[in-house]
């Protein structure tokens, strides 16, 4: 194994350059994974034109937070504390949690501050840590990545290949928003605003519940993943640039409306939200929200409040989450592979960034980020 590592660093909001690093040194409670597929999302666009500036964000950052590979070297302490050896394939969560706060206690370690960056400047997050911290290599846009004891992650089966364990992440975030958080459930009535990764996944998610009809909406540019959805099985689908989507909700639904709506999209303002509280049920429905808005002026707290609406927020996956996603990947029962549409070399990382961020001509649902492909032409998956 060389002693250099090769990564792609954020040096400057946009701005990406190729350089090496020593190979980090693994005591007996650390390890060092081979990087084979990093995926990209929404939050990496945002984060690359806008990175944080806390002191644990700044400086050098190698990118990367949806990152799968295999154990190449472990210490005695952390094989014995993972249950795992080397050789073994694993889905690497982004949270590096401190596991004796009140938030690690009950499980839900995503509410660690030692991982919350917003609140926390020395915060620690596999993606987001400067590579001046101890470890280095603390992103997945790298041959190699540094896992140290309080890395939280999952075995992936042999019969999962390494790039469809890259959807992990957006597809625990579609279980865990849709069905752990909004609650969906058998016979349910649901609309998924957006038909991206993560509204797909919350598809995928809505229709194992059992939900009885679940519509997805976007615009007119997601012609293909439409069919994409009813692939997965969306019940309907609405262009919301060429038809009234209150008329054609009300009118599927028999003048009802629905139990729940989930609000996926990305930089849409206010029209979905808005959407959302006027075609949910008479009373007691869902809202599931993003937070991309800073503030939102006008918000119809009274037709919410006479509508006993409950929102719900959107934030982060469970350890939960992450297995039945595995689980999920492992039945083959949808063909979610189709999720994943482009793959680049870690060298390509600038362009694939601007890929997923409609930059481009090109449609990207889900990118994957491949050491292995580095010096070779990247785009579409044939």
């Amino acid at each position: 194994m060389s002693e250099k590592v090769l990564a792609a660093v954020r040096v400057a909001p946009g701005t990406t350059e190729m350089r090496e690093f020593d190979r980090p040194n693994i005591d007996d409670d650390s390890a060092l994974l081979r990087i084979e597929v990093a995926g990209i999302c929404g939050t990496d666009v945002k984060l690359y034109s806008n990175p944080p500036t806390t002191r644990a964000t700044q400086g050098p950052v190698i990118m990367g937070h949806e990152n799968v590979g295999v154990i190449v070297e472990a210490g005695e302490k952390f094989k014995k504390r993972q249950g795992l050896k080397e050789g073994d394939r694993v889905f690497v969560e982004h949270y590096v949690a401190c596991f004796s706060c009140e938030w690690c206690r009950i499980g839900e370690y995503r509410h660690c501050e030692a991982t919350d960056w917003r609140t926390n400047p020395d915060a620690r997050r596999f993606g987001y840590t400067s590579a001046d911290f101890p470890g280095t290599l603390w992103g997945g846009f790298s041959e190699y990545m540094y896992l140290p004891w309080n890395a939280v992650l999952h075995k992936i089966p042999d019969t999962v290949t390494a790039e469809e364990a890259g959807l992990v992440m957006p597809l625990s975030n579609g279980i865990e928003w849709a069905l752990l958080t909004a609650g969906i459930g058998y016979n349910d009535t649901v609309l998924i605003q957006g038909p991206g990764q993560q509204g797909l996944a919350q598809l995928v998610a809505a229709k194992t519940a059992g939900a009885a009809q679940v519509i997805v909406s976007g615009t007119t540019r997601d012609k293909a993943r439409f069919e994409l959805a009813k692939e997965l099985g969306a019940d309907e689908v609405i262009d919301v640039l060429t038809e009234d989507p209150r008329e054609k909700i009300m009118d599927l639904t028999n003048g009802r409306g629905l139990d729940y709506v989930l609000d996926c999209t990305s930089r849409a303002g206010t029209a979905p939200v808005l959407l959302g509280v006027d075609v949910l049920k008479r009373r007691e429905g869902t809202l599931l929200i993003q937070g991309e808005l800073a503030a939102f002026p006008d918000f119809p707290v009274k037709q919410v409040t006479e509508k006993a609406i409950t929102i719900k927020s959107a934030r982060g996956h469970s350890f939960n989450a992450c297995e039945l996603a595995v689980a999920q990947l492992a039945s083959h029962r949808y063909p979610l592979e189709k999720l994943a549409t482009h793959r680049y070399g870690i060298d390509q990382v600038d362009h694939a960034i601007r890929v997923l961020a409609g930059e481009t001509d090109e449609d990207a649902i889900h990118v994957s980020m491949m050491p292995e492909m580095i010096g070779q032409p990247g785009g579409a998956v044939r």
